[in-house]
């Protein structure tokens, strides 16, 4: 079956209600994941809204209740850390990591960095986001993702031609055809931006897919899979 994370990122806007309203629903829905991500403030200092942002990220007074949400609800969460440190922070909590697009560059040099070096050593499964080929090590543990990394993209800028050398698909596109096109065409993992309420301002609204959306997503790639192939 096809692993459906729901990437509720920075849309929970530092609720902890909101979390929780956004995690039962993924449960609801069918998703097999929630994440989150956890930066740094000098990351996002530029952003006109990071004090916002910075109530979403993952850190050390907000982990418990994430993790005590997960386990009340039923739903595993995972996170994107984006320094090294969080590594550290995370690895008690959570039994696979994501890395982000941007920091996954080094790996397509066939070079590496502090934060997957932790990463790596932590022994977990580790979900990459690239928007070219991924270069295999043989580690049964690293998962990739095609992703294009625009916010949002149009479906010009997707390309599926080479879906077949990626595990599966980070989407950025506003309308459901293109994770559930991903999956038909074999991706066994989808991860999709999820949002509480598309007429408010979350910041990732307009990559995000509303509840009905995911619902629709979900029942569509179930339904898929009933197809034999």
């Amino acid at each position: 079956m096809v692993f459906v994370v729901a990437e509720i990122g920075v849309n929970w806007d530092g609720s902890i209600e909101l979390a929780e309203e956004m995690m039962r629903t993924a449960k609801n829905v069918g998703c097999d994941a929630v994440k989150f991500q956890a930066y740094q403030e000098s990351m996002v200092k530029a952003h006109p809204q990071w004090q916002r942002l910075m109530k979403t990220t993952i850190k050390q007074d907000n982990i418990q209740a994430i993790d005590r949400l997960s386990k009340e609800i039923g739903i595993e969460w995972f996170c994107t850390p984006m320094y090294p440190e969080a590594v550290e922070l995370l690895g008690p909590f959570v039994k696979r990591f994501k890395i982000r697009e941007f920091d996954s560059k080094p790996l397509l040099e066939n070079k590496t960095s502090e934060l997957l070096e932790r990463v790596l050593r932590t022994g977990k499964e580790v979900i990459i986001s690239s928007n070219k080929s991924p270069k295999r090590s043989g580690n049964q543990k690293v998962k990739w993702l095609y992703v294009v990394p625009k916010y949002p993209c149009g479906i010009e800028d997707l390309n599926f031609n080479n879906l077949r050398e990626f595990d599966g698909y980070s989407n950025h596109h506003p309308h459901i055809i293109a994770p559930l096109t991903a999956s038909i065409l074999g991706a066994q993992i989808i991860e999709v931006h999820i949002t509480a309420d598309k007429t408010k301002d979350y910041i990732d609204n307009n990559v995000s897919f509303d509840y009905g959306e995911l619902k629709q997503l979900i029942d569509m790639i179930r339904l898929a899979e009933q197809i034999k192939k």
